[in-house]
């Protein structure tokens, strides 16, 4: 409430200098002053420094193999009849799939705006709404956490229930990013053949590259550019998205007095949606207590809407 207060007031102090009858004679200062005004305001309705920009998604497989990784492939169709809602396009950047069309990992673009990306999808469904003043990023990034499936298994020929984990992690895509001090001692770089989109064309060259950060072993794996150099950028560009959204959750648990474990055990038991097949249907996110019974026009449908306006406080 205090900052509110302070933005507030910060505000009512622009405004006045704006109204001043010289403000444009210092044609530099007037546009500094315009530029934060209007990031106060964005700031005051909830719009962060990057939420109308795109977003890079990676869904993990948690422990559970077959149906796990299953449950990894469910949460992506639904995320991609969400972008189709919002008329979005996406790319994938890298993926490590299973033989029953699992995924162990996978990672995508999400670009808010139209694009020439020869290797972009568009989804045009179209009939979704975006969060207020967000892109991809603003309207995507309380998705990152632990989701939680429970059904019958279909790989268990004794059909018992079983439950299943995937974690989602949603960070800023940056065309670039200065924020972050990335010196090339503190990265190890790997290159393997590409087995993507972007390896279709290569003739088996390794264009793939494995980034890794040596200080806190965050791994980014990229394959959909045409050439090694571009690959190795846009991992340096992601990793550099990975290391910011890690400072800032570290900042906000410290402001809230919590202890942010070096490993991913807390990452892992901290769930927040559940989605529920059996011995009933329900989807609950566990955050703000929004439900439904309505399973299939969750996961099917990519109805996603209510869970992100409340999430967001909409």
């Amino acid at each position: 409430m205090e900052d509110k207060q302070k933005i507030e007031e910060r505000l009512k102090q622009l405004e006045e200098a704006m109204a001043q009858a010289d403000f444009w004679m210092d044609k530099g200062m007037a546009q500094e002053t315009v530029k934060e005004f209007n990031e106060l305001k964005e700031k005051l309705a909830g719009v962060g420094k990057y939420d109308k920009g795109n977003a890079i998604m990676t869904i993990f497989s948690g422990a559970g193999g077959d149906d796990a990784e299953d449950f990894s492939n469910m949460l992506l169709q639904m995320y991609f009849k969400y972008f189709g809602r919002q008329k979005w396009e996406y790319r994938l950047i890298h993926e490590n799939k299973n033989d029953h069309g699992g995924y162990r990992n996978i990672t995508i673009e999400i670009l808010g705006n139209p694009t020439s990306h020869p290797l972009s999808l568009k989804a045009t469904e179209g009939h979704g709404k975006a969060s207020r003043g967000a892109g991809p990023y603003g309207t995507l990034k309380n998705e990152s956490g632990v989701h939680r499936l429970v059904r019958i298994s279909p790989f268990n020929a004794k059909k018992l229930r079983h439950t299943s984990f995937s974690m989602v992690e949603v960070i800023p895509d940056f065309e670039k990013i200065d924020e972050i001090d990335l010196p090339e001692q503190d990265i190890r770089v790997e290159f393997s053949k590409s087995s993507g989109p972007g390896g279709q064309n290569v003739n088996k060259r390794e264009t793939a590259v494995r980034v890794i950060h040596i200080p806190t072993n965050i791994a980014v794996h990229v394959e959909s550019e045409r050439s090694q150099e571009r690959n190795r950028n846009k991992a340096v560009q992601i990793l550099k998205g990975k290391l910011l959204k890690r400072a800032d959750d570290e900042r906000k648990a410290k402001e809230k007095g919590m202890y942010v474990s070096k490993t991913t055990e807390i990452e892992w038991g901290n769930q927040i949606r559940s989605y529920v097949l059996h011995p009933y249907k329900m989807v609950k996110d566990h955050r703000t207590g929004v439900e439904t019974a309505n399973v299939s026009s969750v996961l099917e449908e990519g109805d996603l809407d209510e869970f992100i306006e409340a999430e967001r406080g909409l």
